[in-house]
């Protein structure tokens, strides 16, 4: 493949969706950065424009077009768009009859093909057999997010089959990576500097379940990534409450660079509702599991997501799923509205929830999260915690912001700083006191930089002055 002309090699990209889709755009631009291509932040300014779209929802379809419409807008009359990912994979034709000025569309599987995308003459499209792509031998992958922390994607697809999840038909089944390529990965992103590795699939727990692994092959897979030497963390994402096993609370236990944190999907609390949802677990054994975990793991913090309004929910329903949130109260919850999904088995129920209802219920259980999370966290007021400091406050250069482990980045609250005056570096990890809580962020003051080597990711190597980003 011939090199771009110098003054015709600027790329502008857009990932919208999961930290799935951003690994992707992240490889994508890898290849391009290896042939020659730069890349620019301004519209304007770009020869190709590189939206990758999310087709989870119709909330994220309406997201992608919206990104779609507005580079049109945008973009000099030379500059070519190319759209990929899960919404050209499942709605191609919507794309095609929306956006005729559209350059090339690449399917969700075809990450690779961006250079033929991008360097083709005409316009055309590249839509293969596979629907989720994985990283195999030495794919170059430039990394978006700050250069403290990464994600780390094990597997795609799903071999699940939940009524209103349009997943599988979007990504296919199930595929993991082999357990060596991951830890070569993992190793690849320690050298670069990356301390916080975020472990992401669709589901974690189901992590070589298609390659005839036994139960506890995500255990294994972690022991096996902390034999590597280094302060690091190591985050989960999107583990399902039934495949947390005893092998996997061990490792849990035994390793403090393994976060006593677990992104736990269990949507409903109400038997009923998790049948006709298809869901693995009844409540039950969620309530069981989480209350297992508080006494295993006292310090765990949970994050959850949680489903209004699905077809069929009563108001007891609500009413019990409600009770749940306050009795057993969970760190972090994403409460969503029942998005109807054309394709899924609950598309075609029937006694479908009326959108303001939806939206009622909602509007409850956020009333009642917000309640707990307000307990939670003055729980947290008076601890010292290790947090790494991020960077300025959105909203003023007074203040800094960080997280501690109980923070997943982009999702969760942060730590407000308001007495950084130790503070002599970003991305770097410093000993914190918790003085205030302020809705679903804490408040606190530095005392200093984490030294002892038992404290993870502290570094106490040459120090430079902050510089504002």
């Amino acid at each position: 493949m011939p090199l771009p002309m110098m003054n015709q090699n600027k790329i502008n990209f857009t990932s919208l969706g999961c930290p799935r889709n951003l690994v992707d755009s992240e490889v994508m631009l890898g290849i391009l950065l290896k042939n020659g291509y730069e890349v620019t932040e301004e519209v304007e300014d770009a020869d190709y424009l590189v939206v990758n779209t999310c087709g989870f929802l119709q909330s994220s379809r309406m997201e992608s077009k919206e990104a779609i419409e507005e580079l049109l807008s945008l973009k000099k009359e030379s500059a070519k768009l190319i759209v990929t990912g899960c919404m050209v994979s499942k709605h191609k034709g919507e794309i095609e009859e929306a956006f005729p000025g559209v350059h090339y569309l690449l399917g969700s599987g075809d990450v690779e093909g961006i250079l033929q995308a991008v360097a083709s003459d005409t316009s055309g499209e590249k839509i293969g057999k596979a629907r989720s792509y994985l990283e195999a031998g030495e794919i170059p992958r430039m990394i978006s997010t700050p250069s403290h922390y990464a994600y780390l994607k094990i597997a795609e697809g799903c071999r699940k089959g939940c009524a209103y999840c349009i997943i599988p038909k979007i990504k296919g089944g199930l595929k993991s990576k082999p357990k060596e390529r991951v830890v070569q990965e993992f190793q690849a992103l320690l050298s670069q500097g990356i301390k916080e590795v975020i472990l992401i699939a669709q589901d974690l727990g189901d992590y070589g379940k298609d390659q005839g692994k036994p139960e506890g092959a995500l255990a294994e897979l972690l022991q096996e990534m902390l034999k590597v030497d280094g302060e690091y963390w190591l985050r989960l994402l999107y583990l399902y409450p039934d495949e947390i096993d005893e092998a996997l609370i061990e490792v849990l236990k035994s390793d403090p660079r393994v976060l006593p944190y677990l992104d736990m999907p269990i949507q409903h609390i109400n038997d009923e509702m998790l049948r006709s949802m298809r869901r693995h677990t009844n409540g039950k054994q969620i309530k069981n599991m989480i209350s297992r975990l508080r006494v295993e793991i006292p310090d765990i913090h949970i994050r959850t997501s949680l489903i209004v309004g699905f077809p069929g929910e009563t108001e007891e329903q609500f009413a019990e799923l409600a009770a749940f949130l306050r009795e057993y109260p969970l760190n972090h919850v994403g409460i969503f509205p029942y998005s109807r999904e054309e394709g899924t088995p609950a598309g075609k129920m029937e006694e479908q929830i009326p959108e303001e209802v939806k939206q009622e219920r909602l509007e409850k259980l956020v009333v009642i999260q917000h309640e707990v999370v307000d307990e939670l966290n003055q729980k947290m007021v008076g601890r010292t915690l290790e947090v790494v400091v991020e960077n300025y406050h959105p909203e003023t250069d007074l203040l800094l912001v960080g997280r501690y482990f109980g923070q997943c980045p982009e999702i969760d609250g942060l730590v407000i700083l308001n007495d950084w005056d130790k503070v002599e570096r970003f991305e770097e990890w410093y000993l914190v006191e918790i003085t205030e809580s302020a809705g679903y962020d804490l408040i606190g003051r530095v005392l200093q930089p984490c030294k002892k080597s038992s404290l993870p990711l502290c570094t106490s190597e040459t120090r430079r002055p902050l510089q504002r980003t």
